[in-house]
């Protein structure tokens, strides 16, 4: 069975439509002029699923759709069953849809199934592709980690996990958002996913095929504090916040957060066979909040 159906147009679609992620792919997907599609059918409802790819015949599929949480991953703590249904059951009910018709699958998946431990620490050795999950504090990384590691029996899926994704807007989604907003804040070097310099990549990997797991951030790891000093620096000269350490973060929330550095060595090298980059960090993140402030500059002005 060939991975990618060997039609001379691709058509993309997107699963999660309306999301957040979801909205800017659609956005560079049709900057790029392709053809996409976006559905918001749930993805454990098999004969909806069945409907959808029946009647848009994609080549490409991108499953942004999942259960994050609302405000944050605490949600799943008191909400398991539908955890499940949307991040395990309708996962590999895709997967598994896009399987039978030779679609090539593409999941935003997280690496937040992973934190430190003695042998990997902040700027020492990493966690690559290959290492077994070692997180489960929180039911959220628990079944994605299950997930995960089922859904890689499925040859033609492409398996991208994103950490503490930023745009370069003031989304609520977007992690600075979200860190900014909190009243303290711990101070740990993490892996991040800069959206305008992956989600690029994410549609060259799909386009051409490729499958397996990659770590998908930029490279190197930068702590909250370093986050939120470029946000003051650039964004908002008035900004203030204060730290705690993460016993006392753990008196205010209901699961554990993951904290952790992937390696993207895989993802470097394989970029390089499409011509492609990702930058450090700390420099993707001067880089994105230069963007972030022109982009509200711009807002203002038409306000």
């Amino acid at each position: 069975m060939p991975l990618i159906p060997t039609l001379k147009d691709k058509i993309f679609l997107i699963w999660g439509a309306n999301g957040w992620i979801a909205g800017h792919l659609e956005i560079l997907l049709q900057s790029q002029c392709k053809t996409v599609h976006c559905t918001a059918v749930r993805m454990e409802n098999r004969e909806e699923v069945e409907e959808v790819l029946n009647r848009i015949r994609p080549t490409h599929v991108f499953n942004c759709a999942g259960c994050t949480g609302r405000p944050n991953v605490d949600w799943c703590e008191d909400n398991k069953q539908e955890t499940i249904r949307s991040n395990a059951i309708g996962t590999l009910n895709l997967a598994d849809c896009c399987y039978l018709r030779g679609i090539h699958l593409t999941v935003l998946a997280t690496g937040c199934i992973y934190h430190y431990d003695a042998e990997h620490q902040p700027h020492g050795k990493p966690f690559v592709e290959t290492d077994p999950a070692n997180f489960g504090g929180s039911f959220y990384s628990y079944t994605k980690s299950r997930v995960e590691e089922i859904m890689s029996f499925y040859p033609q899926t492409l398996i991208l996990r994103l950490r503490m994704p930023v745009s370069d807007d003031l989304h609520p989604r977007n992690f600075v958002t979200k860190i900014a907003s909190y009243p303290r804040v711990v101070d740990i070097p993490n892996s991040n996913t800069i959206l305008t310099d992956l989600l690029p990549c994410a549609v060259v990997l799909a386009e051409s095929g490729e499958t397996g797991v990659y770590n998908f951030t930029n490279p190197g790891v930068i702590s909250h504090n370093e986050v939120l000093t470029l946000y003051k620096e650039i964004i908002d000269p008035s900004f203030t916040w204060q730290n705690f350490t993460v016993e006392e973060q753990a008196k205010v929330i209901k699961a554990q957060r993951s904290n952790c550095e992937l390696d993207t060595t895989k993802l470097e090298t394989k970029l390089k066979e499409y011509g492609m980059t990702v930058p450090e960090v700390h420099v993707a993140y001067r880089k994105c909040f230069e963007r972030m402030k022109e982009n509200l500059q711009r807002e203002k002005m038409l306000t």
